[in-house]
């Protein structure tokens, strides 16, 4: 049963006992806020009134099983920083004792409130944190300084100094830490789970974020004796290398699978996913999925150096709406399912889609959904065969044809603030690698320019003509008028004849074009645009095909589909997509077992499977949440992978 009672920070730790930090539990995290309060909750009772004391908060415990003669131990269930915050404070009181030749306070301090005497190993210690904090506070408890840039460490520093300033008894000190400050100690029956007590407790202290709850509920699902080795072979691997970013990581490994998780809901849609699973397992695949992730973050960890380059420059046009498909490609390449060129092609792909619609103004809401769908299409395919999906997929999501492409980077207004800047340099950049040079340039010391200036002066009014304010207006942020250079300073808003001498000077191709151009007016704008859109075009070209393109069926109501040279009455595209496949499975039985393999999202033998579905002829069931665009298109993909002519299936659509 649950004990609770006001008690003393004495009466806690001291006899041979050991409060151990689960697993689950977060790092030492209190800073200068926290300490500056406590510090003044110790300082209220030496100023204001000694006889009564002050209370800081709740200590939750429960105690774990020991045999006869071992440390007592207890999982420090909350507390926690507020419990270490204390014990650093007494430790910074203890080295200035010894530092003040006080040894009898400095031992008094170490040997009942710091440290079981007369135990080695972990057991020494009687405050035992979390594997991520355990080495600094074993060095700050022998009084070696790490030169480490610790939280406990930065505590330590800043209590002692605060001592240091105070005209006080160290032992009087001690004895306001120990004695004057309440808690309520809350004990847990061995029988109580800590970790649901854990994650309902609303103390003092910093906010759980969602990585916190998930952490603590995976190893609430694994025995105590596994909590080390779990800990520290995956999960503290994980949070090092993710950071702050975890729980976003966790938010786009569950968004893999094609359904979108909002950033509030990370943990809840977790819970549910890793319910029925073996703990473990789901654990060992999030590991192996955050070094994935890490990688899309920070390429620089892909050891594949054109792979690397690829990831960078997904990132500087913030590709990140992309990052739960590209998790699950890094899976497929990881599995052998694609091989690396599969995935170079499909990170081509990605940039080709993104910069087409960047150039195009299309707006980038869908883009999230778009990416999910993918997720869900190109489940159990291999190799080009997702490559082709990718492609498919996209070719019919708002992807600019090759006409529209030009016409945007002669006209749109490419330049701009934030990341349009960013998009707009390594579109020029792209554009001078073309080029093939035989040395390297170095982007970095490069800045975007525009050859007619930002600001219009009197020499560049003249040099545009009377329409200078037109012209200004619709051509200042064009691909025709942007270069890059080291000299943009320089350049500022200089006449045109200036600004060739400088250019004249430049190692970059896309510069050497000015050599020949003694004038720079809107004619002269336009043609260069043009040729670079050129270049962009075939850079960036089409990977749309006839083949894959669908027609427009939205809206539209099927009426009749011919098929193996018959004609079906249908009155929904629903009606369509199910007689194809029945009429596919009946002309040839093994075609079923090929689509049952291939299409295992939407072909099954559970009726569960899908939320809405129909029974097939052979007692199979398929998969109908589908748009009319979804059947055209996966009627002409089935057809294809089973090699039947298209021209055996047709529908003619009511007007």
């Amino acid at each position: 049963m649950m004990q609770a009672h006001e008690t003393k920070i004495q009466p806690i730790i001291e006899g041979t006992k050991q409060y151990l930090v689960p697993m689950f539990q977060r790092t030492y995290s209190w800073t200068l806020n926290e300490w500056k309060q406590l510090w003044q909750d110790i300082m209220d009772i030496e100023q204001f009134d000694e006889s009564k004391g002050h209370f800081i908060g709740s200590i939750v415990s429960m105690p774990l099983p020991s045999a006869p003669h071992e440390v007592q131990r207890y999982l420090l269930i909350d507390g926690q920083q507020r419990l270490t915050t204390l014990v650093i404070i007494l430790t910074a009181i203890r080295d200035l004792a010894k530092e003040n030749s006080e040894t009898r306070v400095a031992d008094e301090i170490h040997e009942t409130l710091l440290v079981n005497k007369y135990e080695d190993g972990d057991s020494h210690f009687k405050l035992l944190p979390t594997q991520t904090d355990r080495e600094g506070y074993k060095n700050l408890m022998f009084n070696i300084d790490d030169g480490s840039n610790s939280l406990i460490l930065k505590a330590y520093k800043y209590f002692k100094g605060e001592i240091n300033k105070m005209n006080i008894e160290l032992r009087h000190l001690k004895t306001i830490i120990s004695n004057r400050l309440s808690v309520v100690s809350i004990v847990l029956a061995s029988d109580d789970n800590p970790y649901l007590v854990f994650e309902s407790l609303n103390a003092k202290g910093r906010p759980l974020t969602q990585s916190d709850l998930i952490r603590n509920f995976f190893f609430m699902r694994i025995n105590q004796e596994q909590h080390e080795f779990i800990y520290s072979q995956y999960w503290q691997p994980m949070q090092d290398g993710l950071g702050e970013v975890l729980t976003e990581f966790i938010r786009h490994f569950l968004m893999k699978g094609g359904k979108v998780v909002r950033k509030n809901d990370v943990y809840v849609i977790l819970r549910e996913s890793a319910e029925t699973e073996d703990t473990l397992n789901y654990i060992k695949e999030l590991y192996t999925y955050s070094t994935f992730y890490r990688k899309l973050i920070n390429p620089h960890y892909e050891v594949d150096a054109a792979l690397r380059a690829k990831l960078t420059r997904l990132n500087r046009i913030e590709a990140t709406t992309s990052y739960p498909l590209l998790l699950k490609l890094y899976n497929l390449y990881n599995q052998g399912t694609i091989d690396i060129s599969d995935l170079k092609e499909v990170l081509d792909i990605l940039e080709n889609y993104l910069i087409r619609r960047f150039v195009c103004d299309i707006p980038t809401n869908e883009l999230n959904k778009i990416f999910l769908s993918i997720c869900q299409k190109i489940e159990g395919y291999k190799g080009i065969e997702v490559v082709k999906e990718v492609k498919s997929v996209l070719q019919n999501k708002g992807y600019p044809k090759d006409e529209e492409f030009k016409y945007n980077l002669i006209h749109t207004r490419l330049y701009g603030s934030g990341d349009r800047s960013r998009k707009t340099k390594l579109i020029l950049e792209t554009i001078e690698e073309s080029y093939n040079h035989k040395e390297k340039v170095n982007y970095k010391n490069l800045s975007v320019e525009h050859i007619m200036p930002q600001t219009l002066n009197e020499s560049w009014k003249q040099e545009l003509g009377t329409a200078y304010e037109e012209i200004h207006e619709q051509h200042l942020h064009t691909l025709g008028n942007l270069t890059l250079t080291a000299y943009n300073a320089e350049m500022s808003n200089e006449n045109y004849f200036k600004k060739q001498i400088q250019l004249n000077n430049s190692h970059l191709e896309l510069n050497k074009y000015f050599v020949n151009i003694d004038k720079w007016d809107e004619k002269s704008i336009k043609e260069r645009a043009n040729m670079l859109a050129t270049n962009c075009v075939s850079i960036w070209s089409y990977f749309g095909s006839e083949e894959y393109e669908i027609k427009d069926v939205k809206g539209t109501t099927p009426r009749l589909l011919f098929f193996f040279n018959r004609w079906h009455e249908v009155n929904s595209w629903r009606d369509v997509w199910t007689t194809t496949i029945n009429k596919i499975i009946e002309s040839d039985a093994s075609n079923f077992e090929i689509l049952l393999e291939k299409y295992p999202n939407l072909i099954s033998l559970n009726e569960t499977a899908f939320k809405r579905f129909y029974k097939l002829d052979n007692n199979a069931y398929i998969n109908i949440d589908l748009s009319a665009r979804d059947v055209y298109k996966l009627c002409l993909r089935v057809l294809d992978m089973l090699e039947v002519d298209r021209k055996q299936w047709s529908i003619e659509i009511t007007s």
